[in-house]
């Protein structure tokens, strides 16, 4: 494969979790970022960018995208001296649905093929580079994979990550409530225990393994599967409003978690609507489908 100097990039957002599936579980949704990134005969990086964080991502190095490739070339080689980059998101940043895994994914995609690799080939080293910059692979695993994904650390001294790429039940359609206000991924997870009471460890492993068959298999098996006890409770006071609208869906027979790191309220429904009595104020109501191709690269 030759050197192309243009490409662009196509990636989807994501909700992790899933209600019990703590940094496991994770699912692509129909919502994507795009970046053409172009290669300049002239050293530095011009960088412009549209739609959702418009106004407040930085547009220089320090732009994610960026930072993600420069990991990339470090290990693929031969950075470019210039790099020209325009970034189109439609992924809401902040609302716990993958912005900054779509962006690290989209990033160190971009570089590989920029570098002449075989995107294809080199999915477990492009996951390794996304994963490794979240901590975590279920929102990046997901965006570079598509469907339903487990994710999972393998022990050791060095980090390396895993995922298994499964298929949606086509019965599960979502929908992502999303609030006006923001969320900090860093300040949730502080509110975090660093114990849990045996119970709820028990009842975390017993839901994670029937969210998988709710997900692929059993859609009517969705509202069990999506019980929490392991972390939504004790983020409460992050996004009250998150949670109450949780439990509100859930009362009408909804399955519903917290997207993420929140505050945006995943709801898995069949028909792509919320009840009727449901109060969803100061929620933008956004069905979404399952996205199952991860992300898409076109050479230019």
């Amino acid at each position: 494969m030759g050197r192309p100097t243009r490409v662009r990039v196509r990636v989807p957002g994501s909700t992790a979790n899933l209600g019990p599936g703590f940094d496991c579980l994770g699912m692509a949704l129909g919502l994507y970022d795009e970046i053409d990134v172009e290669v300049q005969s002239s050293a530095g990086v011009f960088v412009d960018v549209a739609g959702e964080g418009a106004r407040f991502v930085p547009r220089d190095e320090r732009h994610l995208v960026l930072r993600a490739m420069r990991q990339a070339f470090e290990l693929f080689g031969e950075a470019p001296e210039g790099l020209r980059l325009r970034c189109t998101n439609a992924v809401p940043h902040s609302r716990g649905l993958g912005s900054s895994a779509a962006a690290a994914v989209a990033g160190v995609t971009a570089a590989a093929v920029l570098a002449g690799r075989d995107v294809e080939l080199e999915r477990d080293v492009l996951l390794q580079l996304a994963a490794g910059m979240e901590g975590h692979a279920d929102n990046a695993a997901a965006s570079l994979l598509g469907g339903f994904v487990v994710a999972w650390e393998a022990p050791g001294s060095a980090r390396r990550f895993h995922a298994e790429k499964l298929d949606v039940h086509p019965d599960v359609a979502p929908v992502a409530l999303v609030p006006g206000t923001e969320s900090s991924t860093r300040t949730t997870r502080g509110l975090l225990p660093a114990q849990v009471p045996l119970a709820d460890a028990a009842h975390t492993g017993s839901r994670c393994a029937l969210a998988v068959l709710a997900l692929t298999r059993r859609p009517d098996l969705l509202l069990a599967a999506t019980e929490d006890r392991l972390h939504q409770p004790y983020r409460r006071p992050a996004y009250p409003a998150s949670l109450r609208l949780v439990e509100a869906l859930r009362e009408h027979g909804v399955a519903a978690a917290v997207s993420g790191a929140g505050p945006t309220v995943l709801a898995l429904t069949t028909d792509g609507a919320v009840p009727a009595g449901v109060d969803t104020e100061g929620f933008a109501v956004r069905p979404l489908g399952v996205d199952t191709e991860g992300v898409r690269v076109e050479v230019l």
